[in-house]
This record gives C-alpha cells, sequence and structure tokens, in this order.
C-alpha cells in the first residue's frame, strides 16, 4: 500500500463517525443468519461477498439456499463490511446498492472516496436517487486531491493563468485561494470540488 493511500485512509478512519466512512462496494459483504435461528439461541449463518451476485434477486436467492432448512425464513443482516449505512439495515438491503456499485467500479479507489466525501457533503440519499445521475453530478464537480487550498490554487494558476516566471514569484497564492474558496470550490479530506 503506498504511503498516500496508507495515509488517506488513517485520515478517512479518524474522521468524525457522523460522516460517511470509506467503503469500497465491489468488496461488499454481509453476514445472512435468520431472525427465528437467532431468536433461538443460533447464530447460524454465512459471509456473503455480495460481488457474487449481480443484482438483489441473485443474492436473496443465495439466502434462500443458505437458509433452505426454514420455510419462509425472515434474513437477518447481522453484520457487514463496505456498504454504507443508507443501503443497509439488519433486516433490509436497499435495491439501489447494486446499481451504485456497478455504476462507481469506473471510479478509481480515491475517487471512490471522494465520491462519499461528496455524497455526505450533498446530504445524497443513496437508497433513492439514480446512481449514475450521482456519479455524473460527482464527476461535474470533483477536482482532484490536494494538500491543501493552496496547493489547488497553484494548480489554477499554472493550467488558466500565461504568467512570466517572475510574476508568479510575487503572486499572492494565499489570498487567491482564499477567494477561489470562498465562493466557487469547497475543500474535505483533501478533496477539492467545485460548487454547484
Amino acid at each position: 500500500m503506498k504511503l498516500n493511500s496508507l495515509t488517506s485512509q488513517i485520515r478517512i478512519n479518524l474522521k468524525n463517525t457522523e460522516v460517511m466512512e470509506a467503503v469500497t462496494l465491489s468488496e461488499a459483504r454481509v453476514y445472512v443468519g435468520t431472525y427465528n435461528k437467532y431468536n433461538g439461541g443460533s447464530l447460524f449463518g454465512k459471509w456473503l461477498d455480495l460481488s457474487d451476485y449481480s443484482d438483489k434477486d441473485e443474492f436473496m436467492e443465495a439466502c434462500r439456499e443458505l437458509h433452505e432448512d426454514e420455510q419462509d425464513p425472515e434474513y437477518m443482516f447481522q453484520d457487514y463490511e463496505n456498504i454504507p449505512e443508507a443501503l443497509i439495515s439488519e433486516s433490509w438491503l436497499s435495491d439501489k446498492f447494486f446499481e451504485l456499485r456497478d455504476a462507481i467500479e469506473k471510479l478509481s479507489d480515491t475517487e471512490q472516496e471522494a465520491f462519499f466525501v461528496w455524497c455526505d457533503h450533498h446530504n445524497s440519499d443513496l437508497s433513492e436517487e439514480d446512481a449514475d445521475d450521482l456519479i455524473s453530478s460527482f464527476e461535474d464537480e470533483y477536482q482532484g486531491e490536494y494538500k491543501d487550498e493552496e496547493d489547488y490554487a497553484y494548480e489554477i494558476v499554472e493550467e488558466c493563468y500565461d504568467l512570466p516566471e517572475f510574476a508568479k514569484t510575487y503572486f499572492d497564492y494565499p489570498a487567491f485561494a482564499r477567494d477561489l474558496f470562498m465562493t466557487d470550490y469547497w475543500m474535505d479530506n483533501g478533496f477539492v470540488f467545485r460548487c454547484a
């Protein structure tokens, strides 16, 4: 694991618990038991990797096969990993999970991390909104990962302004960054986004 990636993951893990944690939907898994077994004192179940299923119907069929000893099992998702809480509860998995998982696969790991930061900022309802629309809006606003606001300001000056080298030494990058982030951009966890 690269140092930047490790540092980034540590930064996410130390975030406020109210903020959506970084997840990798392609590595999502659920421990599936049943309420009947649980109420009878058994934790029997199995971890199911959601990457093994193309949609919710296939996943539910695997749940039925796992608990075929019960006539009409009520599934209990006793534990889960790499699934945002908006998409799962103890007795429910959103139909949108598979749609979002498939839509987000084209994003890099860093972009996926930035996507969930962006979703938090916008209070996006992952269980209701169209996954492709969410990804498209995210891609329109996402600018990249930067050390700080001034780091982004340096890049804007390099890309957008044809300043002679001597002028760059006098340029007030902190003031320019402050102006950029007052109205046009916002930053969270090192990710920069254009204001919609």
